[in-house]
């Protein structure tokens, strides 16, 4: 099964929880500006909502490499929001490509708000919840 791991983050706070889920299913979490070269069985997308709505910069990424994603699963931190699922599945639906029920989601720091998140049991959770997802299958 190959597996890919792509981030965006303008805070570190995703990027924090892209490395643990990459170390957790042994791959390497790189940077939405790194394309993927061949076709992915399961692509940890993370990212994060800003200004209500999922960055330009995911959106690109998205339709550039929509013949190599298989099944995306959302990881992402907010501040406010619960789910990264629905506003992704409204940028990846128009490529039919398909997002897992799955998801990892948890607070991230935002100026005044859920500082130090997310922390270390938040990363624990979600290379925990990687390494079932893959096993799953």
């Amino acid at each position: 099964m190959k597996i890919a791991v792509r981030f965006f983050t303008r805070s570190g706070n995703t990027k924090r929880l892209a490395q643990a889920v990459a170390e957790a299913v042994g791959t390497e979490a790189k940077d939405i500006t790194a394309a993927l070269t061949e076709q992915t069985d399961i692509l940890f997308l993370c990212c994060s909502y800003y200004a209500f709505d999922v960055d330009p910069a995911v959106k690109q990424f998205v339709a550039e490499n929509k013949e190599h994603i298989g099944k995306i699963v959302c990881v992402g931190t907010s501040a406010m929001m619960k789910s990264m699922r629905k506003p992704v599945e409204k940028v990846v639906k128009p490529f039919g490509l398909v997002v897992a029920d799955e998801e990892f989601h948890c607070r991230g720091e935002f100026k005044m708000f859920h500082k130090g998140r997310p922390d270390m049991a938040d990363l624990a959770r979600a290379a925990l919840f990687a390494q079932n997802l893959i096993k799953q299958g």
